[in-house]
């Protein structure tokens, strides 16, 4: 590699890259937000229509105002339909424009072509496409204007474009920003700002260093050195000032499951006993705090924002300040989870026992915050060993799970799903290690323990034990020799990591009254049940994947690979209700195919390597399978009255370090001159999803 060209390469992208992302920022905060020109007054008080899609509901005696761009419709739904609208007088169209599929949400902009004038009385019309499941719109029951008119009218809401631009609105969104939370005031915004300022000096001042002019082979032993120490702690930093902005800037219990997993850890922390029921019957500590804060209004809904006004939280701390009970009697849909994760927990919230829930809360979501830190550093570990000659390499792929947004959301809250990623990645490092290096007692003990507090902290867990099985047996057959006592010792190192810890897990179970398996037993049980299982791999099959001929339509409509897997992973955030415009996720699947095929790339060049580590790859690739074929098993349970509910991108976080070994290759895909080139530019384009992911949230709840 020619040294000095791939310094000035990697210097001088670095700032243009930079120059850039401050420019579309710029640009992106110019713009002005869509406001609401009117409805039809109609409350979202119930359900009025079920549909299965492929139909057409009209409503006449609508006002469309002038300048409307997009008009709203309230619904429930896991999977949107494809939904087209269109606003008519007689029987001219004056607009219609169309809404893709996919999206969970309470509520759908239908985005038309401007509507130069208003339309009173007009009807407007919404065309469902196939749904996967039966949708709910909502709006409330009416007399019915004449014979044959429905007795009910859907919710309507028409948006024009905005007079004022982000940044004419950046001193009331501050002012937001600062209220129903801890801490508060109007100096919080800062917080986030620094912090994500802190992150990218991190990230550009280590990828000057590694990939800026440094060689790119690197010897097996490299890693071991004084230099190959700081990169991964510096990777660590930027995971976790990501997470900790990600923790600022979500409001209280905007966060999948949030509510649930603060009673648990409530419960724990205040009686020393774990929830024995599912039901939502939390303190009514929690219960003030959300009411106050409006969290069941704003959950799902991206028409409604956080509390706006000095009155508002005011209530909030003053409701906060009374002798409010402790005790929640149910923890919702985490009652039935480990309690490892929960129990950690309860250090920060004692910690906090004196202040206020906000303040538990905040001290909650910085020890998940430090989770995604441990996340980033094995990441680190792992592409050391598993990608060992191209040191910079290593670089690339930690820094960008560092900054995904998926991981700095989710880390930044009270869910499990923190640990359970820092659990999964550790593991993975470990197999990684043993196949470079060889299985040893304390490898072996490493991974016993990591398998143990996996399953005590997520059943999810066990999705990943058929991969570390196949692992463990390789290396045993590795390192046996033909004597009866090394084959003795191997099958003690490959037994000793799976039984022990799935032995006190279910052990932990049966002192607690509930199945061996917990969730697991009973979700055996109903899919016996359920339904074939040649069903069941269908439906799994296309959940992922395109429907194969001769598999029944499950997801008619949808393309679930890019619809459900590949657009929330690009952008769903909040309650699963926050989206970017539909634009971006068209505009991402270039990079994505970019990345791909740089990636094929490297794998084709690397052919001879790979064949010879064959098993070790399947032993990963399993890993994810399983946690993939859970995933859709649990989805399955649901189905069909309810469809698409665990399409969520965060389940698949445990395998970040595949995430972040793919694109370590597809830097290396760009081959010796351009590698360091492309990994810089993989490494800012993350960076900056990041930056845009958490500006989209803040429009979100506080513009």
């Amino acid at each position: 590699m020619d040294r000095g060209g791939g310094d000035a390469r990697v210097r001088t992208l670095l700032p243009a890259g930079l120059a850039l992302i401050a420019l579309a920022i710029a640009l992106t905060l110019s713009r002005s937000p869509p406001v609401l020109a009117g409805t039809n007054s109609v409350a979202p008080s119930k359900a009025v229509v079920k549909t299965r899609g492929d139909s057409i509901l009209c409503q006449a005696d609508e006002d469309v105002p002038a300048g409307t761009i997009a008009v709203r419709l309230w619904v429930h739904a896991n999977v949107s339909p494809a939904v087209t609208a269109l606003v008519r007088a007689g029987s001219r169209t004056l607009a219609k424009g169309r809404a893709p599929s996919g999206r969970l949400t309470a509520t759908i902009a239908v985005p038309i072509a401007r509507l130069a004038r208003a339309a009173p009385d007009a009807e407007v019309c919404f065309e469902f496409g196939p749904a996967v499941e039966t949708i709910l719109l909502i709006g409330e029951s009416s007399a019915p204007a004449h014979s044959g008119a429905a007795p009910y009218r859907v919710r309507v809401e028409y948006l024009r474009p905005g007079r004022t631009s982000w940044w004419a609105m950046a001193g009331a969104i501050a002012r937001r920003l600062g209220l129903g939370r801890a801490p508060s005031g109007s100096w919080v915004w800062l917080l986030p700002i620094l912090l994500m300022a802190c992150a990218v000096a991190l990230t550009v001042r280590l990828l000057a260093r590694q990939l800026g002019g440094a060689p790119a082979e690197a010897s097996p032993a490299a890693g071991a050195g004084r230099r190959r120490v700081s990169p991964m702690w510096i990777c660590a930093a930027v995971a976790c000032l990501s997470a900790i902005s990600w923790s600022i800037l979500t409001p209280p219990f905007q966060v999948p499951d949030e509510p649930s997993h603060f009673a648990y850890v409530q419960q724990l922390a205040e009686t020393g006993s774990l929830p024995t029921s599912g039901a939502s019957s939390f303190s009514e500590e929690e219960e003030v705090a959300r009411e106050d804060l409006r969290q069941r209004e704003v959950q799902f809904n991206p028409a409604v924002g956080t509390i706006a006004s000095v009155s508002q939280q005011e209530r909030l701390e003053h409701d906060l300040a009374q002798p409010l009970s402790r005790r929640p009697t149910g923890a919702g849909v985490a009652a039935s989870e480990p309690p490892l994760y929960y129990a950690l927990e309860t250090v920060p919230y004692l910690l906090g026992s004196s202040g206020t829930l906000l303040d538990r809360l905040a001290l909650m979501r910085l020890l998940s915050a430090l989770m995604a830190g441990a996340t980033a550093l094995f990441v680190f570990l792992f592409l050391r060993e598993a990608l060992p000659r191209v040191s910079w390499a290593w670089t690339v792929g930690a820094l960008a799970a560092a900054s995904s947004p998926l991981l700095g959301f989710m880390s930044g809250a009270v869910n499990p799903e923190a640990m359970f990623c820092a659990l999964g990645t550790a593991l993975l490092y470990c197999l990684a290690r043993a196949f470079r290096r060889r299985l040893t007692g304390r490898l072996a003990a490493a991974i016993a323990a990591l398998v143990a507090a996996g399953l005590l902290s997520k059943l999810n867990f066990i999705a990943l034990l058929p991969g570390t099985a196949l692992a463990l047996a390789l290396l045993a057959r590795r390192a046996a020799s033909d004597s009866t006592s090394a084959l003795r010792r191997c099958s003690a190192l490959v037994a000793a990591p799976l039984l022990a810890p799935c032995c006190l897990y279910a052990c932990v179970n049966l002192l607690a009254g509930r199945p061996a398996l917990g969730l697991l037993s009973a979700g055996v049980e109903r899919t016996v049940h359920h339904g074939s299982i040649a069903e069941e791999l269908s439906y799994i099959w296309q959940f992922y994947l395109p429907r194969l001929p001769g598999m029944a339509h499950d997801f008619p409509g949808v393309l679930t690979t890019q619809q459900l897997w590949f657009d929330r992973l690009i952008g769903m955030y909040g309650w699963l209700d926050t989206y970017f415009p539909n634009w971006v996720y068209e505009a991402a699947l270039v990079p994505a195919a970019a990345i791909a095929l740089l990636a094929a790339r490297a794998a084709l060049a690397e052919r001879a390597r790979l064949r010879a580590r064959a098993g070790e790859l399947l032993c990963y690739l399993l890993t994810g399978a399983g946690l993939l074929a859970l995933i859709g098993a649990d989805a399955y349970l649901s189905f069909p009255a309810s469809n698409g509910g665990y399409a969520e991108p965060r389940y698949l976080l445990p395998t970040i370090a595949l995430y972040a070994a793919v694109l370590a290759l597809a830097a290396r895909g760009a081959g010796r001159r351009w590698g360091p080139a492309a990994g810089t530019l993989i490494v800012l384009l993350v960076a900056a999803h990041d930056i845009f992911s958490q500006l989209l949230l803040v429009g979100r709840y506080y513009g």
